[in-house]
């Protein structure tokens, strides 16, 4: 039987009630952890808590905020209390040409994906520090690695986000509190839908065309199901992965070519 040794510890998981949040919440639900589930949406939210109640039997708590704004930060931090496993999570930003962008569209990419997160740790790094136990992960983008040219804004504000981490994740792993970030490729979620029927429209294809393309042009032939990403980010959580220390972790199904 497999133990993470993270039964009875609490996490937040931000944006968990649908997609890859709701993965990472549903592993760290079955490794015994208390969940604290956020999202904007409490109708979606509730059904996700109920969801995964049943399934798990774990205790779950759910707090409708917007995690992006200052207000929703605050709610949610007094609503969970103490933390032992944070999982940053946001929406990207729409794609399109860099040219269109103005300052305000950049702002709010780099507040969504980037500062945002860094007021959630600057929040709970200390109180992990006292306990000698803290787990953070970011989750980020493939594009980090490989930029997709449409999606400039996730391109540049989660870069940001990266480089912060890089910087401070060093400081605190003596404390046994790690950060560390998990890179999605393209998995089987509502954003991978939309970006798909996206392309169909530029293209004047049916979806099944195109998820049938991505699928072709994947080594593993096919896409990421939410799961494998939720036991991955559980993983990344547990008692036993104190040694990795501000790592970028990629989940493509190979399809970035690269030999480190």
């Amino acid at each position: 039987m497999l133990d993470f040794g993270i039964a009875d510890r609490r996490a937040l998981i931000c944006a968990s009630s649908r997609g890859l949040g709701y993965g990472c919440a549903e592993a760290l639900a079955r490794a015994g952890v208390t969940l604290i589930l956020n999202a904007r949406d409490e109708a979606q939210l509730t059904i996700a808590a109920d969801t995964l109640r049943r399934k798990t039997g774990a205790q779950i708590e759910i707090v409708a905020a917007d995690i992006c704004t200052e207000e929703g930060r605050s709610l949610v931090l007094k609503k969970a209390g103490r933390i032992d496993i944070l999982v940053n999570n946001a929406g990207g930003p729409p794609k399109g040409h860099f040219k269109d962008w103005s300052r305000e569209d950049w702002i709010k990419a780099i507040d969504q994906n980037m500062l945002t997160a860094i007021e959630m740790i600057k929040v709970v790094i200390d109180p992990m520090v006292m306990n000698k136990f803290g787990r953070i992960v970011n989750i980020t983008s493939g594009a980090v690695k490989s930029p997709i040219q449409e999606l400039g804004l996730s391109n540049g504000a989660r870069s940001g986000l990266t480089g912060f981490v890089a910087g401070i994740a060093r400081e605190y792993a003596q404390y046994n509190v790690t950060i560390n970030n998990l890179l999605p490729g393209q998995f089987n979620t509502a954003r991978i839908d939309q970006l798909i029927a996206s392309r169909a429209k530029q293209e004047n294809l049916p979806p099944q065309k195109i998820r049938s393309i991505l699928e072709r042009e994947n080594p593993a032939k096919r896409l990421g199901e939410i799961a494998e990403f939720g036991f991955a980010c559980a993983w990344l959580c547990s008692a036993h992965s104190g040694y990795l220390v501000g790592q970028n972790i990629l989940m493509d199904g190979g399809k970035f070519n690269s030999a480190i």
